[in-house]
């Protein structure tokens, strides 16, 4: 069995860490926030707003509200049925999950 240096506690190269010119960064943290670097998600304080319960609507709607129609309410064609009505509330629902989770 292999192991990698996620598993064993090895070394893991983090290209953050260093300089320019290569050498290393001592700034003492590395979950610091700079305005050139993403900022570490534990580091920001976000709450469940309204986004969160706009994407928990659009799950009721994609898992209990389209399919109970379509079960209730049949479309004549059989593919129109089963793949392309289906597909809109997937689409719907993976955007949605994008928009609500990817925040400034």
């Amino acid at each position: 069995m292999t192991s990698n240096s996620s598993d064993d506690g090895g070394y893991v190269h983090d290209p953050s860490a260093f300089d320019e010119d290569g050498t290393p960064r001592d700034d003492g943290s590395e979950c610091e926030s700079t305005d050139n670097g993403p900022v570490h998600p534990a580091a920001v304080d976000r709450e469940f707003d309204w986004r969160g319960w706009t994407l928990i609507g659009v799950i009721v709607f994609a898992f209990i509200v389209a399919p109970t129609t379509i079960l209730l309410i049949p479309p004549a064609d059989y593919l129109f049925a089963l793949i392309i009505l289906p597909l809109a509330p997937a689409v719907l629902l993976a955007v949605t999950a994008v928009w609500a989770t990817t925040r400034p």
